[in-house]
């Protein structure tokens, strides 16, 4: 007898609820993020018009017209970035580790206040700490002169070797809030009967922390790093609001934001070039892939190692 055919599965019908749901977000998504960025990719591969290769980005690097800027914000925006790194991340560590402790009385008050910089407006922030900050009618002289220091009172945002430092450091104070926060929720992810069983060991709580609680929150201080690497290289408000798109004194404050709006807007006798402001456009894009990519090759797979 032969035998009978094996019945035919039946395919599934397509998931078309899943295209429905998905496609608003998708266009959306489409007309404000990816043509744009593919737009200004274009552009910064023309000139006066037509298709000019990569002669914008060769002029970026080598002309001494757009070279010495361009090289200038970029060191800049390093020096903003590892200002951050050194100082606001470990800060924030610090103030997590102290949140986090089971005992500490009005945490919650603590976080709301140390959160509360960062919700604030940062053309707020600029204003305020440039009254602070004023050699004419400041209070920070008046403060150091109180504690017996006023001959180290500095007009700090208008000199050249301390106006970007004083800067990063006004922004480290504003935006500590995040990196705080997200330690802050990594630690208390960790088990309580680790940190348990290790001071019924005889650890310290110095030693629980860098032996037990470090090693775990190890990918949260990988994401925080990276976030704040992309988001001091996209960096302009503050800048912009105290020194304005020429970042002064003498270009000391200019980070890849204001060199792009400068370049594409143009500013006072400067005329704008959107070329060549899509072209550093364009290099923001690509310091920022370089590191996203150097954190994904090289932390991430240390860290996914490690834990295996």
């Amino acid at each position: 007898m032969e035998k009978s055919a094996p019945p035919r599965r039946k395919r599934k019908a397509f998931p078309t609820h899943v295209v429905v749901f998905l496609a608003p977000a998708v266009i959306i998504y489409t007309m404000f993020m990816i043509y744009p960025l593919a737009d200004s990719l274009r552009l910064s591969f023309a000139s006066g018009g037509e298709f000019a290769g990569l002669q914008n980005y060769i002029n970026l690097l080598t002309n001494e017209q757009w070279s010495i800027r361009f090289w200038g914000a970029l060191k800049n925006n390093f020096t903003f970035f590892f200002i951050h790194m050194l100082v606001q991340n470990p800060i924030g560590l610090l103030l997590a580790a102290l949140l986090s402790r089971r005992r500490l009385r009005g945490s919650n008050v603590y976080r709301t206040l140390l959160f509360m910089p960062t919700m604030l407006s940062v053309v707020i922030i600029g204003f305020i700490w440039q009254l602070i900050l004023s050699p004419l009618w400041g209070v920070t002289e008046g403060f150091m002169s109180f504690w017996g220091i006023a001959s180290l009172f500095r007009p700090w945002l208008g000199l050249e070797g301390s106006a970007l430092i004083t800067l990063s450091l006004i922004s480290v104070w504003q935006f500590i809030g995040i990196p705080m926060m997200l330690f802050y929720a990594a630690l208390l992810g960790i088990p309580d009967e680790l940190i348990e069983a290790a001071y019924v060991d005889g650890a310290t709580a110095w030693t629980v922390f860098w032996r037990i609680k470090f090693p775990l929150i190890l990918p949260a201080v990988g994401i925080v790093g990276i976030l704040t690497f992309v988001g001091n290289f996209n960096a302009f408000d503050l800048i912009y609001t105290v020194k304005g798109a020429l970042a002064g004194p003498n270009f000391s404050t200019d980070i890849m934001g204001t060199l792009f709006y400068r370049t594409f807007f143009g500013q006072q006798l400067q005329l704008g070039n959107p070329e060549m402001g899509a072209t550093v456009a364009a290099m923001m894009l690509l310091i920022i892939l370089i590191g996203v990519v150097l954190y994904l090759v090289g932390w991430q797979r240390r860290i996914t190692a490690y834990e295996v």
